[in-house]
């Protein structure tokens, strides 16, 4: 059976680098792909507590 979202690799293999708030491993998603080098926030909630984040 074909998947439905055309990945077709191991997710082990993606890139993933840490959230520059809590540290938590994050994954290279498709809809990062144009700009992976500036994603730097797991989620909204570390977005918007990142004025607490050391530099």
């Amino acid at each position: 059976m074909p998947d439905s979202h055309g990945f077709k690799g191991n997710k082990a293999a993606l890139p993933a680098k840490p959230c520059a708030v809590c540290g938590r491993p994050m994954s290279w998603r498709k809809a990062w792909a144009r700009n992976w080098e500036q994603v730097r926030y797991c989620s909204d909630a570390c977005r918007r507590r990142r004025a607490e984040a050391p530099r």
